[in-house]
């Protein structure tokens, strides 16, 4: 136990280059969780309520949850609670890491009295060196007021699809001049966190929202004509592989209804994003699913096991060949109110093995979709300025 005399992010920042004397050691996750849920409901005094905030700066995906679970149940087994209403203590929990452990820091706060505890477990492998001539290359293409759901590039210029519209841009010079808007009128309102998608077809296109189709075409003006329904979306990883996947209208991810290049229809788990990639000579899906897993596919779709990614929800192929097989693009796990990152990861088996540096994004990273070729589209809601920003972000395999 170690009194709380520094500001937080002194104290964050310290423990990142050591762990001090007190840290508690844990086997994992849970029972770092479960230890430092025992010290809060001693300090709190029993039958308190806490109110309790987490923050997630790991590479730890679906584990965040347990711990947080099981933080919870060990409180209440303790005799305290989770409140927000009249709390008798406030608890901050943020989950960190260094290369040979992962370390759950708490700083616990009652009136006048401060607290920090720490426990650590080890981590099961070390970190993974990335391919040496191998890097992601990012560029910022367009960034605006409004919310960007995607943007995409077809001979006449930019196309940016936005929650209210699809606007044309055309190059004027080194700036993009908007050259035609046509506004979208939703059959129903669209969901709290919007998804969309662009998706070119020759000298047109066609954009997927929820509960709705628009077919365009950008030449010799933009026109696009819209209708409502459940159309299946097509998703595609670089130009070798797609399937067709079920929207949830009223939510912000795929249902599980999805079917093959070849029109086999089936059902796999709920998922946000999808991946294919190739090792052992063959092609595999990776979904993130919604419950934070990363499940495995065979190229008929058929379930094949799971990953050991630690992933955020959003993942995306791309035609990359550097090296044996090809690289799936990757956000880390976390919170999204919390800068973000993209990295290039190549597979062995079941495992993810880090292909580049990440790229870093000055906020959460909204969408990630494949663009074609070596690289895909990322959007960002950019934490410094509160705009959303579109960049292209392309795997170069280098020498």
């Amino acid at each position: 136990m170690i009194a709380a005399v520094k500001p937080w992010h002194a104290v964050l920042s310290a423990l990142l280059l050591f762990i001090p004397p007190g840290a508690t050691a844990a086997d994992d996750a849970i029972g770092a969780a479960r230890e430092l849920a025992r010290k809060t409901a001693a300090f709190a005094g029993r039958g308190a309520p806490v109110a309790v905030t987490w923050r997630n700066i790991s590479s730890l995906g679906s584990a965040v949850a347990q711990a947080r679970t099981a933080f919870e149940a060990a409180l209440q087994d303790a005799g305290s609670r989770v409140s927000d209403v009249s709390p008798a203590a406030e608890v901050r929990v943020t989950i960190s890491e260094s290369a040979s452990q992962f370390l759950l820091v708490e700083e616990a706060s009652k009136g006048e009295e401060h607290q920090v505890w720490i426990a650590f477990w080890k981590r099961n492998e070390t970190a993974a060196t990335p391919a040496p001539g191998v890097a992601l290359e990012k560029k910022l293409a367009w960034e605006q007021a409004e919310q960007i759901l995607d943007i995409a590039f077809p001979a006449a210029g930019m196309l940016v699809l936005s929650a209210t519209n699809v606007t044309l841009y055309a190059r004027d010079g080194a700036q993009w001049e908007a050259q035609r808007t046509v506004p979208l009128a939703p059959a129903r309102p669209w969901p709290a966190d919007l998804r969309g998608r662009l998706r070119l077809k020759g000298s047109g296109f066609e954009a997927l929202l929820p509960g709705m189709r628009c077919d365009g075409a950008t030449e010799p003006a933009l026109s696009m004509e819209c209708h409502a329904g459940d159309d299946p979306w097509v998703l595609e990883s670089g130009s070798r592989a797609l399937l067709l996947a079920d929207f949830a209208a009223a939510r912000n991810y795929f249902d599980g209804r999805v079917t093959t290049q070849t029109g086999q229809r089936k059902t796999v788990a709920p998922f946000f994003s999808a991946a294919s990639v190739e090792w052992q000579g063959r092609t595999w899906w990776l979904l993130q699913t919604v419950d934070g897993k990363t499940q495995i596919l065979d190229a008929a779709l058929d379930p094949a096991g799971t990953s050991t990614a630690q992933w955020g929800s959003d993942i995306a192929g791309t035609d990359a060949h550097c090296g044996a097989g090809s690289q799936v693009l990757a956000t880390r796990p976390g919170d999204r109110g919390q800068p973000d990152s993209v990295q290039a990861f190549t597979m062995a088996d079941r495992t993810p093995e880090p292909l580049t540096e990440a790229a870093d994004f000055p906020g959460p990273v909204l969408a990630l979709w494949t663009s074609g070729g070596n690289a895909a589209t990322v959007v960002v809601r950019d934490l410094r300025t509160g705009k959303y920003a579109a960049y292209v972000l392309t795997v170069v395999c280098g020498g």
